[in-house]
């Protein structure tokens, strides 16, 4: 196995971003009071604040170092959040202390937990954070191939508007289908939802464009997908380059 400087730093800082962002999905709908578009209300979850950036972490790196490495991130943050579903569950099973109960409780706890750990947002969230990340993946490490590795800007963004398109759709009608949002709600969560994510990936363009060329020179590394399999269920990574 090629050594990297910066690989499981980058791993680490996508792991706490999916992470975050499920906290925050659960937490708070937040509506800034923009003008609707075609008639729907913008309003989103608060994850959708921070998850974007896990897109912008997706794209760097599959540009960089390849769509078989950046899919042993993508499982290692499914796993996580499973892991983070499976404890809040479990705390959420477990007896209150009498003045805890007192001052928060269970229903303060279930009102902004519990869709941490409620099996529709955590289903909801897990099968569209796999199928909108390893499109993004997929899609990015396709055109770079066919693009020669020229126009970044194209790729990022394009491979954005398919996974967070995606990821949206998957998200937001698995949550509504559990009783998580009321379906009223769910065509404009998903277009304010896309919307807003697409124009964050769209504005950290410079930013990515900066950290993707920092990292090919700092690790002498800029894969391109002609051989891989993208089989998502296969976690062997590259052979030593």
């Amino acid at each position: 196995m090629k050594s990297y400087k910066y690989y499981d730093l980058i791993m680490a800082l996508f792991v706490a971003v999916v992470l975050i962002s499920n906290i925050a999905s659960s937490a708070k709908i937040i509506d800034w009071g923009l003008p609707p578009v075609l008639g729907l209300s913008l309003s989103f979850d608060a994850g959708t604040l921070l998850f974007p950036i896990s897109y912008i972490f997706g794209d760097i790196l599959t540009e960089v170092y390849g769509y078989r490495r950046s899919r042993r991130v993508i499982w290692t943050g499914f796993a996580a959040a499973g892991l983070m579903s499976a404890t809040f569950g479990l705390i959420r099973q477990l007896p209150g202390e009498a003045s805890w109960q007192g001052y928060a409780g269970d229903g303060a706890y279930d009102a902004i937990l519990g869709g941490v750990s409620s099996g529709g947002i955590i289903i909801a969230s897990l099968v569209a954070y796999l199928i909108g990340e390893f499109s993004n993946s997929f899609v990015l490490a396709k055109m770079k191939v066919a693009m020669q590795g020229r126009h970044l800007w194209m790729r990022t963004i394009g491979s954005t508007l398919v996974g967070e398109g995606i990821d949206s759709i998957v998200f937001v009608t698995i949550a509504s289908a559990f009783g998580v949002f009321p379906w009223e709600i769910a065509l404009s969560l998903i277009v304010s939802n896309y919307i807003f994510k697409v124009f964050i990936e769209a504005i950290m363009t410079p930013v990515t464009y900066r950290v993707i060329a920092f990292l090919k020179q700092a690790e002498h590394e800029d894969y391109y997908d002609t051989d891989t399999d993208f089989n998502p269920f296969r976690l062997k990574s590259h052979p030593a380059a």
